[in-house]
């Protein structure tokens, strides 16, 4: 089996490097590790290169890339309080809407890039979109001012 994925992957080497790119196979593990939370799923995939980096993305109740780490005590850190963030944000009764919003973002992105990539777009709609876009930042801002913190396990890294 070992031997048969081998040559799939030196066989797409081979094709990619074709086209033009800089080809570089890294042996890894993929690891899935999924938890429970009250009848709600949270879910996690990483993956440990041979230089010992693990790139960590949180799959469910939405994907999300998070982070490159390079020990594994920062990889189960980060779960950890990641975790904890979800059992806060389950007793909320708006957490269905927050994975709602979170699943319309990310479809979002995957139509402007589908708009992007298949369309020239005019000036001026691009323009539009920017716009829209700072309105949703100034939202989140304004949201933020008004609301309660409840998670004071890290400092957000985005807002």
């Amino acid at each position: 089996m070992r031997k048969l994925v081998d040559a799939e992957v030196m066989q797409h080497s081979m094709k990619l490097q074709q086209m033009g790119a800089k080809v570089n196979v890294i042996n890894s593990k993929l690891c899935y590790v999924s938890f429970d939370i009250g009848g709600f799923t949270v879910s996690y995939s990483y993956n440990v290169n041979s230089k010992g980096q693990y790139f960590l993305e949180r799959i469910k109740p939405y994907p999300l890339p998070l982070k490159v780490f390079e020990r594994e005590e920062d990889l189960i850190e980060i779960i950890k309080i990641d975790l904890d963030q979800f059992k806060n944000a389950i007793c909320s009764h708006n957490i269905n809407d927050f994975i709602d919003i979170s699943r319309h973002l990310s479809m979002n992105l995957k139509k402007f890039e589908d708009l992007f990539l298949y369309y020239n777009i005019p000036s001026d709609e691009v323009k539009i979109l920017i716009e829209h876009l700072e309105n949703i930042d100034e939202d989140i801002e304004r949201i933020k001012e008004k609301s309660e913190r409840l998670c004071f396990m890290k400092e957000p890294e985005n807002l």
